[in-house]
């Protein structure tokens, strides 16, 4: 399949946008990585939500495993088309498949809607309305909120996106019990607030990158001092909250004592910005911390669920 190039581009870049579309491309779009980090979080809420209830269905695990996968990857290829005027501009993205031009922005369209109603009706017959219902207000808000809204005029754009990127655990809880009980609640606080620090230090470690596109990201709005303080602000605020799955009956002490001593080195890192003389150092510091927290914790909470 060919795609002809509508972008002016500059020799370093023409070999790339002259490619054809392959099949990796059809993955690269959906933002694999991201997919495959929620999923970690869908299967942590799925599985506490079978222990709570006492009860495993390995085929209700696969329907919901799969829709979430082409919910979550639709929403992504959307993000790709409504972001490709401004990727473009930025070194990180700008050999994204419909930024380059080798996919068209109006296959893109078509493609990542298909994904998307695949996946939320999926979800839908396959579990239950909840889940689906939530799977569409987590696309909706990711693609129409932040990425075609917020992220082009505010810097609370991280806030707001970050609604979004909390759904996943609720939808695996629900697709088990069909509600939402206090134990799916804490896992969209936890969601919510661990993505804040995790993005904002992408942020900063990508501000000049996004300065150029034009993206309003707090680093680039505010500068890094009061990142910083949003950051710890956050960062502080998860870890009462990380501890509250276990007052919720969901998980035992082993989780208790492993969220405490994570969220306490996180705190401290966070503290420690304030101090350092090298900001882009620190920002991987924590970006690369927060990625081990919410690996090992997703890990643990299943574990140690009772």
């Amino acid at each position: 399949m060919e795609t002809s190039v509508t972008y002016n581009t500059t020799e370093e870049d023409s070999a790339i946008t002259t490619q054809s579309l392959t099949w990796r491309d059809f993955v690269q779009v959906t933002k694999p990585g991201i997919v495959l980090s929620n999923l970690l979080v869908v299967l942590a809420g799925f599985w506490l939500a079978s222990e709570w209830k006492d009860s495993f269905s390995v085929w209700l695990l696969l329907v919901t495993v799969l829709g979430s996968t082409l919910v979550m990857g639709g929403s992504c290829v959307l993000n790709n088309y409504l972001d490709r005027d401004l990727d473009i501009k930025m070194a990180r993205t700008k050999r994204r498949p419909v930024a380059a031009g080798r996919m068209s922005a109006k296959f893109a369209l078509s493609y990542g809607m298909a994904l998307m109603i695949a996946g939320i009706t999926l979800l839908s017959l396959g579990a239950n309305a909840l889940a689906g219902l939530l799977g569409l207000i987590g696309a909706f808000v990711y693609v129409v909120v932040y990425t075609a809204w917020m992220k082009r005029t505010t810097h609370l754009n991280t806030v707001v996106g970050a609604i979004s990127g909390a759904v996943p655990p609720m939808i695996g809880w629900a697709a088990v019990t069909g509600n939402l009980e206090h134990g799916a609640w804490v896992l969209f606080a936890f969601l919510f607030l661990w993505q804040i620090p995790h993005f904002l230090a992408l942020a900063m470690m990508k501000a000049k990158d996004y300065q150029t596109a034009g993206y309003q990201m707090l680093p680039v709005v505010k500068g890094n001092l009061e990142t910083k303080r949003q950051m710890l602000l956050w960062t502080a605020a998860l870890l009462p909250v990380s501890l509250f799955l276990y007052g919720a009956g969901v998980v035992g002490i082993f989780y208790y004592v492993s969220a405490a001593l994570l969220g306490l080195g996180w705190l401290a890192l966070a503290i420690k910005g304030f101090f350092v003389k090298d900001d882009l150092k620190w920002a991987k510091q924590m970006f690369f911390y927060s990625l081990i927290h919410l690996t090992a914790l997703s890990i643990i909470m299943m574990v140690s669920a009772v």
